[in-house]
């Protein structure tokens, strides 16, 4: 970035000529293989280790299809992304695109939808380290349950507030570790006498022939397993030649991430008899992971997994507040948010009214919401997003020759529209089949953004543009 030049630029006002020199100076130093070991990091970690046994309480054996339904249904929101994201290759992500395309009321809708889902899924995470710390040290006791929750949250709140990040260096290690090692007890099992593979297809066959909505709710309620696909576009400004890896990062990481869980719960369901991802009172168990490697292998092998999804999921958590605290002080300096959760504290300099009041959010949704609708609420909330994103692409390509002659994609989704219409249809189905709290989140997060707009971002929003 030229001083000089600059300096011009600001006596004169020409502030997005400023914009522009201020982002030409970030490095981008993320290459293809940088951009799938953020996105497949992102997305595995409670989508791994917490989910299956939810959706094996939803429709049984079968699971690993809930899965393979849900990555195909990803894949057309995917291309869109990458499509948007080759266009706009900045940071930002979702929210970059829908309130440049759309304006800033899509733009505050989308917004506060993005924050809740991923403030949703490090909820979920959390959730998920108590459960296999419970493997490490059982307490059968809800306020100590709740009590501990507490304490981690307060203490990755305080983390983000510190701007330590470097957490991210060992997370993806360790989950690494932890992965290969479950991958490592799957293969073992192939080779195993016991092992039953008529199981788990005859149990999607038999849901998919007897109640297919069965089915398409567990689909529903695993999507938020691919959530970490965003991560990719919102540091779009980080990669190198973004127009070429960021689609093919993206993709490929859908496709790796996809392959991931099909197997090991295949495999699981494979290999161990019976519900074994309930607890002994019937309820839906949060550890499936250690249940299941406990059943087939070593005890100390399933501690040693439990120990290090312990750190996974409460670095998935530390890592998932930083993201979503992220959408509410990028709204804020949009001015479609109060400024002060865009003020970053002194020391630090992090946003951190935006980082506590994310922190509450959560507490909120831990200690009044069912286990298993903190991961609807978040499905929803991704499969929402992804439905825009679709239709995003649809309108832009429509307003290419007139108001939207900047959108010049180097990447372009094949089978358009087609690929966008399935992907928006296969949504709005999905999130009818997850039931009336999945609809009524939806709403409220649409009535939410909407009141928001209207009492406090319009004006301001308004403002702003006329000051510059």
């Amino acid at each position: 970035m030229d001083i000089k030049s600059t300096t011009e630029k600001i006596l004169k006002g020409d502030i997005s000529g400023v914009v522009s020199d201020v982002k030409s100076t970030i490095e981008r130093s993320l290459s293809l293989i940088g951009v799938i070991i953020v996105t497949v990091a992102a997305s595995i970690g409670s989508g791994l280790f917490v989910l299956p046994s939810f959706a094996a309480a939803v429709m049984g054996p079968g699971i690993w299809l809930a899965f393979l339904i849900a990555g195909i249904v990803f894949l057309p929101g995917t291309y869109s992304k990458s499509e948007l994201a080759s266009a706009m290759p900045e940071n930002g992500g979702a929210y970059l695109y829908l309130e440049r395309s759309f304006g800033p009321l899509i733009g505050t809708i989308s917004g506060l939808g993005l924050w809740a889902s991923f403030l949703l899924k490090s909820a979920f995470a959390l959730i998920g380290f108590y459960a296999y710390s419970q493997a490490v040290a059982s307490v059968d006791s809800d306020l100590v349950k709740n009590l501990i929750i507490m304490a981690a949250l307060g203490l990755i709140t305080f983390l983000n507030i510190l701007g330590i990040k470097k957490v991210k260096a060992f997370q993806t290690p360790i989950l690494a570790i932890t992965t290969g090692l479950i991958l490592l007890v799957c293969v073992i099992q192939l080779f195993d006498a016991s092992i039953d593979f008529s199981r788990p297809i005859d149990g999607a066959i038999d849901v998919t022939s007897e109640n297919p909505t069965v089915l398409i709710e567990a689909s529903a309620l695993v999507f938020v397993a691919y959530a970490g696909i965003y991560k990719a576009g919102a540091i779009g400004g980080e990669v190198k030649d973004p127009q070429k890896n960021l689609p093919s990062g993206m993709l490929t990481s859908l496709f790796l991430i996809t392959a991931l869980y099909v197997f090991v719960t295949f495999v699981m369901m494979a290999a161990v008899d019976g519900s074994w991802w309930l607890d002994g009172d019937g309820n839906t168990r949060e550890d499936p992971v250690y249940a299941f490697v406990d059943s087939v292998s070593a005890s100390y092998i399933a501690i040693t997994i439990a120990l290090l999804a312990v750190l996974t999921m409460i670095s998935g958590a530390l890592s998932g507040l930083l993201a979503a605290s992220r959408f509410l002080f990028a709204m804020a300096k949009d001015s479609l948010l109060p400024s002060t959760l865009s003020d970053t504290n002194k020391k630090f300099k992090t946003p951190q009214w935006s980082i506590i009041l994310t922190a509450v959010a959560m507490a909120i949704c831990i200690l009044t919401l069912p286990v298993k609708d903190v991961a609807k609420l978040a499905s929803g909330f991704q499969i929402m997003v992804i439905v825009a994103l679709n239709i995003c692409v649809i309108i832009l390509r429509r307003k290419q020759s007139g108001d939207a002659d900047w959108y010049n994609p180097s990447f372009k989704s094949p089978l358009y529209p087609y690929m966008q219409i399935f992907g928006t249809i296969a949504g709005a189905v999905l999130v009818y089949m997850m039931g009336v709290k999945a609809i009524m989140g939806a709403g409220a997060a649409l009535i939410l953004g909407l009141a928001t707009y209207k009492i406090y971002g319009q004006k301001q929003y308004q403002l702003r543009n006329q000051t510059e």
